[in-house]
């Protein structure tokens, strides 16, 4: 039988930061143009740890059908090493995104009812990551969804939820957070390139090869410093504070510059995590504060 501690695994905690990150950002900039609603700010992150979780185990369900977990290092895989029955985990991720449903729904009822179409849209977006019969993960896409859905959608949106009006800070916000969350991704990809390579799956780092995956790491942790400053254009000089973020992302882009592979790669995961975690905390207080 899988134990708890197999389906918290499988949950892949070391990811959740990122689901965290958009949220604490989004408040920030809603406290700063109006007011904070802790109650929608609280269903917010119901949604976002929900869709995470459940895109944990949607990949892990569809990766192990596939067969493409089954030499992959990282995380252990409830399906690629047999921990789990596909059905239990796929009936997990299910659960997961009725739970973000549900929240949404609230919120939606609360704010506006277009927002259920975007609810059901990052829905959709997580199942086909690795799911369906051309899983646009597999094409090279899934930096896209990631930036796109864990960023400008999941910063904007929970600001939106508390004030019911268009922020620019929030978009730069999104764009800072979406360019960590994504370089998560690379990271990861960049660890699977050789697995990832044997069992057809091309993501964007077996497309650019891994010397061009590097320099896209970097490239996203520039981009979200870039982030920083724009929000304290648009708000105030002591979000700047959010700079300090790099003292954190710099170590694993030194890692990931200096050649680290495989194993070495999996600390990398947790720190970009953290740097994500950390950009939203020094942006966000001082928006809180001075709101």
């Amino acid at each position: 039988m899988t134990s708890t501690a197999d389906w918290i695994a499988g949950a892949r905690p070391r990811t959740l930061p990122a689901a965290v990150a958009p949220v604490l950002a989004g408040t920030g900039v809603a406290a700063y143009v109006d007011e904070a609603v802790w109650w929608k700010a609280l269903l917010a992150l119901v949604v976002s740890l929900a869709l995470q979780v459940g895109v944990n185990y949607a990949n892990d369900y569809s990766d192990g059908v596939r067969g493409t977990d089954a030499d992959r290092v990282g995380p252990m895989r409830l399906v690629g090493s047999g921990a789990a029955t596909p059905s239990a985990v796929k009936a997990a991720a299910f659960a997961s995104f009725g739970v973000a449903a549900v929240a949404g729904l609230v919120l939606a009822a609360t704010t506006a009812w277009w927002l259920v179409a975007v609810g059901l849209v990052c829905v959709v977006a997580a199942w086909f990551y690795t799911g369906g019969e051309k899983p646009y993960g597999y094409l090279g896409l899934g930096e896209v969804m990631v930036f796109v859905f864990f960023g400008l959608v999941a910063v904007v949106g929970t600001t939106y939820v508390q004030t019911e009006t268009w922020e620019w800070p929030a978009l730069y916000a999104g764009v800072g957070i979406g360019a960590l969350a994504c370089a998560i991704l690379v990271a990861n990809n960049l660890r699977d390139i050789p697995t990832d390579t044997v069992s057809g799956k091309r993501t964007l780092a077996v497309r650019l090869g891994a010397e061009r995956t590097r320099s896209l790491y970097a490239f996203l942790v520039l981009v979200a410093a870039a982030a920083v400053v724009a929000v304290a254009v648009a708000t105030t000089w002591w979000a700047l504070l959010g700079l300090a973020f790099l003292a954190r992302a710099l170590p694993p882009t030194r890692a990931v510059l200096g050649g680290a592979t495989g194993p070495a790669l999996i600390p990398v995961l947790a720190a970009t995590g953290a740097a994500e975690l950390l950009w939203s905390i020094l942006v966000a207080v001082p928006l809180l504060a001075l709101g």
